[in-house]
């Protein structure tokens, strides 16, 4: 259908129209249930009405990306998620492996684990693709060390493009589906995590550290579901963990000296704190979890029996499950499968949370943390702005935050901006 001007405009008022009710209604059903409980919300759950205008709007998308004219068409048409799900379930994609390099620049790649996957970097709101060999792209928790994963091979350097440090030919790990990798400080280890195993890659060695060894043998068929692992920020420890285990805290070589059990059913995310006096571990049970928090002062001490309430941990949310997150100065930042990010403290309270869809896969947050670029499954990349102030009537959540845009990477279509 050719769309005139008269279909344009009528397209924009019932667009808009219906985003900001439903948005509105959205709120206030969330803001009652926050504060009342969930149990006592009577009224019925706010519906996007704006399904049959998903053709026509994507139509004036295409075409803004093609004639350049898309800042006037985001103020015409602010994003909307449910509208578009019949296109992300046929040609989304999981944006993964964020990470911020300097100013207003970040890399990151398009697919999963054991999908192809494109690296590209991102430099305010220009697009550059990477060597297509690239599998993985981690980042130190300090001293600004990347890893590249490349032809069985990891190459560490100072700083994005720099100085290489070290050179990993993988023999034990190699043809691996990453999962993540986390380059130590010094750049002299790697933390590379696959569903076939974890391992800490050094010049002379490909150490399995989880699961435990004694799980090893012809009985293990060698796979686990949601595997995942950190290090706190002084590289003195490492966690890890899986669908079917405990987290493992464990000291840098990999001797587990502690253990946080769920509270949920399976283990799926875990974060040190900015100045890691706390760690986080999430479980999750189908798309809700519970989140702890547990003291980090006296590390070889932590042994949280799971499913057991205690004193021993402080519970940051019981209802998230958390794919992803950073942790800035005031707060964690965690992205969920419900396509919310929600900023919480270290004692469980939460400062604002703002909805983006469907799920949350990455993020990364600029040096200064006013900055923060999300991924998710849907194939979108989203900038946001913190506290700048919300862009228009159609924003879900109680974040303050203004979305400069979001690149939207489907299959089949070339990259669009939004």
């Amino acid at each position: 259908m050719k769309l005139t001007d008269k279909n344009i405009e009528s397209i924009k008022q019932e667009w808009n129209a219906l985003g900001s009710t439903y948005a509105t209604d959205v709120n206030t059903m969330v803001k009652f249930g926050d504060a009342y409980g969930w149990e006592n919300w009577k009224g019925e759950e706010p519906k996007d009405e704006r399904n049959h205008l998903a053709d026509a709007v994507y139509q004036l998308l295409k075409a803004a990306n093609t004639h350049h004219t898309v800042d006037q068409f985001r103020n015409d048409f602010p994003p909307a998620h449910t509208p578009f799900i019949k296109f992300m379930q046929d040609h989304g994609q999981s944006i993964e492996q964020l990470h911020f390099i300097d100013a207003q620049k970040i890399v990151f790649v398009v697919g999963t684990a054991y999908q192809k996957r494109q690296a590209y970097v991102l430099i305010e709101d220009i697009t550059l693709q990477l060597d297509e060999s690239i599998t993985g792209i981690g980042k130190s928790k300090q001293h600004n060390v990347f890893a590249i994963a490349s032809k069985n091979t990891i190459v560490t350097t100072q700083g994005w493009e720099g100085d290489i440090i070290a050179t990993f030919n993988l023999d034990k790990t190699k043809n691996l589906g990453i999962t993540e990798i986390i380059p130590f400080n010094d750049g002299l280890k790697v933390l590379l995590v696959s569903s076939d195993g974890i391992f800490i890659i050094s010049s002379d060695a490909e150490n399995m550290i989880h699961p435990l060894p004694d799980l090893e043998g012809d009985e293990w068929e060698s796979y686990m579901d949601m595997e995942n692992a950190t290090l706190s920020n002084d590289n003195k420890y490492i966690v890890v963990g899986d669908q079917c285990c405990d987290h493992r805290i464990l000291d840098s070589n990999g001797n587990e000296i502690g253990e946080v059990g769920p509270q949920s059913s399976y283990p799926d995310f875990c974060l040190f704190s900015k100045d890691d006096t706390q760690l986080i571990t999430n479980s999750c049970h189908f798309y809700n979890g519970v989140t702890i928090g547990v003291d980090t002062s006296n590390v070889k001490d932590i042994n949280i029996v799971a499913y057991e309430e205690s004193d021993d941990y402080t519970t940051i949310d019981d209802g998230m499950r958390v794919y992803c997150g950073v942790a800035t100065s005031k707060y964690y930042i965690l992205g969920d499968a419900f396509g919310y990010i929600k900023a919480i403290d270290k004692q469980g309270h939460c400062i604002w949370k703002y909805f983006l869809g469907s799920t949350i896969t990455g993020m990364t947050i600029s040096e200064d943390e006013n900055t923060l670029w999300v991924g998710s499954a849907s194939g979108m990349l989203h900038k946001l702005q913190l506290d700048k102030g919300c862009r228009d009537t159609h924003t879900i959540g109680t974040g303050d935050h203004y979305e400069d845009f979001r690149l939207i990477f489907w299959k089949d279509e070339p990259i669009m901006k939004w």
